[in-house]
């Protein structure tokens, strides 16, 4: 089936396909990306460690969602004190999260009618560290710090866990993943870790 673009400029990019299971038009995340829609489809992702925000206006009905990890900074570049570095996890999660609202926003939504529900951090295998509670830590007081409206949330625990979101109604169907493959979750995790470990922040990011 051939899907029409992206109602929402600049997500071409994003994977998206026909649902047949769910019978709609899906996006699928994978870490280090988000997705904003205006119409009536599904963005998925499945989680470890990392965090998705699923941001909404109630309103409205547009919405998106992110998928993303805090790097770590390695204790060797911290000693050179280079202060670019410090302060470089924090500065990738509000990236992630302002990005997500502030596209929403530029698109018809409303700071005032935002609803946000969060989900991930799940520690599922030993050798990651605590990176999933420092990613919790981070989206919630990241979310307390800005008056957000958390409607619901789910963190935590050892599962990888698959999200669905439908921007237009709000929905999230959410199921905590007991028999999959975990070092497939992991190894894409660790992927993206060493990716983005030690690299700064590329682009501006608009605080409101």
């Amino acid at each position: 089936m051939e899907l029409s673009p992206p109602s929402v400029a600049g997500f071409e990019n994003i994977s998206r396909y026909w649902d047949k299971i769910n019978n709609t038009v899906a996006a699928k995340l994978l870490p280090g990306e988000y997705y904003v829609t205006k119409e009536n489809e599904m963005i998925t992702t499945v989680l470890g460690s990392c965090i998705s925000a699923c941001i909404r206006d109630k309103i409205s009905g547009i919405g998106g969602m992110n998928h993303f990890m805090l790097p770590e900074t390695s204790q060797s570049r911290l000693d050179e004190g280079r202060e670019s570095v410090v302060g470089n996890a924090t500065r990738y999660g509000n990236y992630a999260m302002e990005h997500l609202i502030n596209t929403i926003l530029a698109n018809g939504g409303k700071r005032k009618n935002l609803e946000v529900k969060v989900f991930g951090g799940g520690k599922i295998i030993a050798s990651l560290g605590d990176v999933g509670l420092k990613n919790i830590t981070f989206v919630m007081d990241y979310i307390d710090t800005e008056g957000l409206l958390l409607v619901s949330k789910d963190l935590g625990d050892i599962y990888p866990r698959k999200i669905n979101f439908y921007p237009q109604s709000g929905r999230v169907r959410m199921k905590k993943i007991q028999d999959l493959h975990n070092d497939t979750i992991a190894l894409r995790e660790s992927q993206y870790r060493r990716t983005i470990k030690d690299v700064p922040v590329v682009g501006d990011v608009e605080l409101f």
